[in-house]
């Protein structure tokens, strides 16, 4: 009974009051949702790659996902046999309970077991600083793949889960906005070394990203 009576109970009573004013603030409040262009326009020539194959999402799938828009391509280039894979979702709201599936998540569910799990540091055309993004090598059976993946929004690039929840609320209430991506990319390791899969899959990212920045709202 002291504590409730304390400076301590106080001040904890304040702050949970403010958060409720603001999260019923910015749930009062129409939502801005940007105009972004159909992923569908997506180009299908990124740098010295090509699209070989558009795979459409299933509906059963699109219903767990929720998103907004989606793109699921191969790309290949001349120098290579095996493609490279590109997934996106958007989300123009989380509003309503919609939020980019994690990898980390999906992967295991559909039979890939972790090989290993960490971050990596990209250098990308019209960044000062390298942005930081997720490294995921799974195995299925005989298939070894290494995927790349983040979460892109406000020209923001975000590897961190945890992260891109607090920049939600943060930008939710500053801007009226909960819009996001995921962006993923994943590269299977064939008969080159599992490093040299690893710098494919980088130069892939690196020739990606310009087109990223055009195709995601700012």
């Amino acid at each position: 009974m002291r504590f409730l009576n304390s400076r301590y109970a106080a001040i904890l009573t304040a702050v949970l009051l403010l958060q409720a004013g603001a999260y019923y603030a910015v749930a009062s409040r129409p939502e801005q949702t940007p105009n972004v262009a159909p992923l569908s326009l997506f180009p299908m020539q990124i740098g010295e790659w090509h699209m070989a194959r558009d795979y459409p999402i299933e509906p059963e799938v699109q219903d767990v996902l929720k998103a907004d828009d989606t793109l699921n391509r191969a790309y290949i280039d001349s120098g290579r046999s095996v493609p490279i894979f590109l997934f996106m979702a958007f989300f123009k709201t989380q509003r309503a309970g919609q939020a980019p599936h994690s990898p980390k998540n999906c992967l295991p569910g559909a039979g890939w077991t972790q090989v290993e799990s960490g971050t990596q540091s990209v250098a990308v055309p019209g960044r000062n600083a390298p942005i930081l993004i997720n490294r995921y090598v799974v195995q299925q059976g005989d298939e070894l793949n290494i995927t790349f993946y983040w979460y892109q929004s406000h020209s923001r690039v975000i590897a961190s889960e945890y992260e891109d929840r607090l920049w939600l609320i943060a930008d939710a209430i500053r801007y009226n906005r909960s819009d996001t991506a995921l962006v993923r990319v994943s590269v299977p390791v064939a008969g080159e070394q599992f490093e040299s899969a690893g710098k494919i899959g980088i130069g892939f990212i690196q020739a990606l990203f310009p087109e990223l920045v055009k195709q995601l709202p700012i």
